[in-house]
């Protein structure tokens, strides 16, 4: 072989994959650093994981529809770390849109507003004439973005329609080799997306996506809101309401709080079939799964231990190789269950059906 050969060998690209580095709170130099940079960083917030990149760098934020496998005409959340970084890309606000920002802010809140034209990308905002913009109430969050010193995008860190990510493992799991780094903030608070409502001009004052905070505590602080009435054949104007969500591998089905169709759906089923239920559910349980081999997951004893548990519950059993399929308590219909239940609706194939 000759030295020439021997130097081409030598130089072609290994096409080594990507390391994701798991970064720590004094690590946040580095986050802010890679993310001026061009790079993608997975960030903490009080609600789930969000995939960030710089709205200014249209390659970066389109690299994180890439690394997600999102949809191009699904629209991307401005994240910021002051109400005053949000105002230099929005429109005056209105009057309810200020006192939701006062009552919410920071915290699991998203408005979609009107943007200034030219200062917030297509690849952000799909091509729309709003933005759904979010300050977090995650002090670690906050910090990384002042530090970059400008907005980044906030999506949830996860492949495209797979359950969101709360912990920086679940991230590591989706995206390890997809992204530069995991900023890791420990197990997020509240446990599903934030709620979304549009104050934009010329349209209705409505929740586009439900969530922590809810109907009622909108109502209160700015007024009846609007029904909402969705084109499906319209691209989407925010986050979670065309798309397949939040989904499992495997199947997931819903059964009421009646213990009767509980008690059925197990005597028809096998130990692969894992149970989800609140705390409550379970006690009325206990003597038809006793004996059993089953996985329970327990939910905990109300609405807000239900959301923080969801996504957990819906990717590990992806992960139990004993387990098939989920049956997973769905609450009533109320306000203070919307969010809950809509996470859910989207992630599971339905009811349990007998037959």
């Amino acid at each position: 072989m000759t030295n020439k050969q021997t130097n081409k060998q030598t130089n072609k690209p290994t096409n080594k994959p990507k390391t994701t580095k798991l970064l720590k709170r004094e690590d946040i130099t580095d986050a802010a650093r890679a993310l001026r940079d061009g790079e993608l960083v997975a960030f903490p917030t009080e609600t789930v994981y969000g995939l960030g990149a710089v709205i200014s760098n249209e390659k970066a934020v389109k690299g994180v529809y890439a690394a997600k496998g999102r949809p191009s005409d699904n629209p991307l959340i401005m994240t910021v770390s002051d109400l005053e970084m949000a105002k230099r890309y929005l429109e005056p606000l209105s009057h309810r849109a200020e006192k939701l920002i006062k009552a919410f802010w920071p915290g699991s809140l998203t408005l979609v507003c009107d943007v200034i034209p030219g200062t917030v990308s297509d690849s952000v905002t799909s091509g729309r004439s709003t933005v759904a913009v979010r300050f977090p109430d995650d002090p670690l969050t906050t910090t990384l973005i002042k530090e970059v010193g400008e907005p980044i995008v906030g999506p949830s860190a996860n492949t495209s329609g797979k359950p969101s990510p709360t912990t920086a493992e679940h991230v590591m799991h989706d995206l390890h080799g997809k992204i530069y780094g995991v900023l890791d903030g420990g197990t997020t608070n509240v446990g599903i997306e934030s709620t979304i409502v549009d104050v934009s001009s010329g349209s209705p004052f409505a929740i586009l996506r439900p969530g922590n905070v809810t109907r009622e505590m909108i109502e209160a602080v700015a007024g009846p809101l609007d029904e909402l009435s969705v084109d499906p054949a319209a691209a989407p104007k925010a986050p979670g309401m065309k798309y397949r969500h939040y989904s499992p591998t495997k199947p997931v089905f819903t059964i009421d709080e009646r213990v009767n169709e509980w008690q059925n759906a197990i005597s028809l089923t096998d130990d692969r079939t894992a149970l989800a239920v609140p705390d409550s559910l379970l006690k009325s349980l206990a003597p038809s799964v006793a004996d059993s081999d089953r996985v329970i997951y327990q939910l905990g004893a109300t609405t807000q231990n239900w959301q923080h548990r969801l996504y957990d519950v819906l990717r590990d059993i992806d992960d139990q190789p004993t387990i098939d399929q989920l049956l997973i308590y769905l609450p009533v219909d109320n306000p203070a269950n919307e969010g809950y239940r809509n996470r859910l609706m989207k992630a599971a194939h339905g009811p349990f059906v007998k037959d």
